[in-house]
């Protein structure tokens, strides 16, 4: 009985970690420490920060609601990037901060209000690099579309015109999330 205890205790701390170590590969240590250092004595939200990792795959997994405390994701989800941002006949992607590029923009945000507009609900966000500073111009806006999928696949996920377009059922999710909070949550988009 012991020996069952011992193994069963063993199998899940190796689990864990295994989770903890993938979680690490599609979201890097250096990109978390990167945004609790700069939430360090600011008056955004401490415990909670959304991030999109770029380099992966537009049909994976590469939105993630992280938990800066506990560090651990809480909601993860498929995120559109900018049709001009694709390069032909390449799986790497190209960035800009200029009005009409139609390009996902790198950098930190502030999750700004939300409003009612043709995508339903959306929320602005506020650039906070030089690298998107452009956003509000450029009406860059976290919202959902139904041509995002739930599930991850080999399929990419369909274009935005440079907006982080999410499906309706994540973007509910991640709603619950900015809604409850009482500080400006920062989303950092990286590549």
């Amino acid at each position: 009985m012991m020996k069952k205890i011992i193994f069963l205790f063993l199998f899940i701390i190796c689990c864990s970690k295994t989770q903890s170590q993938q979680s690490r590969v599609i979201l890097p240590e250096n990109r978390i420490s990167e945004i609790k250092n700069f939430l360090k004595g600011k008056n955004y939200n401490q415990e909670i920060a959304v991030f999109i990792n770029f380099k992966k795959h537009s049909g994976k997994y590469r939105y993630f609601v992280y938990d800066l405390k506990n560090d651990k994701i809480l909601q993860k989800a498929i995120v559109s990037h900018g049709s001009g941002s694709v390069i032909a006949n390449s799986s790497a992607l190209k960035f800009s901060n200029k009005e009409g590029s139609y390009q996902s923009s790198l950098g930190k945000y502030e999750i700004r209000e939300s409003y009612i507009g043709k995508f339903g609900k959306s929320y602005r966000l506020n650039g906070l690099d030089s690298t998107n500073s452009n956003a509000m111009q450029r009406a860059i806006v976290l919202h959902s579309y139904n041509c995002i999928p739930d599930k991850e696949s080999e399929n990419p996920a369909c274009l935005s015109l440079g907006c982080p377009m999410l499906s309706q059922v994540a973007f509910n999710e991640t709603a619950k999330y900015i809604d409850q909070s009482k500080k400006s949550i920062i989303l950092y988009a990286f590549y």
